[in-house]
């Protein structure tokens, strides 16, 4: 068996079983846990596992399952025969504020939630663009 401290509470001490090879036998309940800690920490996986003690291949399987469960939920919630939604945005068009535009030539002016702004002004921005909106919009 193997003793590791639990992270939440200094004085505790949590064992994990370990199979015949020395693997050790995480619960899926502190699996879980693990995973919405590293949604929530911004680190890289590497980075993550090697501070809580995974080997991270271990943990990489862990939030691959993880993510194909939730897109598997995700096609089981929307009937086959529906239709996919629609958001309809608002697009007005306006003079670019401090930014020289050369004749012909638009800015797109996108305002996010909270009042933040992006101006494109190339077409090779939009790719960053829809990134940073796909980014912007909560997971499954």
């Amino acid at each position: 068996m193997t003793t590791t401290k639990d992270t939440k509470q200094a004085d505790a001490v949590v064992v994990f079983k370990q199979d015949g090879l020395g693997r050790v036998r995480m619960p899926a309940a502190r699996r879980e846990q693990l995973l919405d800690e590293f949604e929530r920490s911004g680190l890289s996986g590497k980075k993550f596992a090697a501070l809580a003690g995974i080997k991270y291949q271990t943990f990489a399987t862990w939030a691959q399952k993880r993510r194909r469960q939730c897109a598997t939920e995700v096609m089981t919630k929307v009937p086959p025969t529906a239709t996919a939604k629609v958001n309809w945005l608002e697009a007005v068009m306006e003079q670019a504020r401090d930014t020289v535009v050369k004749a012909g030539e638009s800015v797109l002016v996108l305002k996010l939630p909270g009042g933040a702004c992006v101006e494109i002004s190339d077409v090779k921005q939009v790719a960053l663009a829809v990134a940073l909106v796909r980014a912007l919009q909560p997971p499954c």
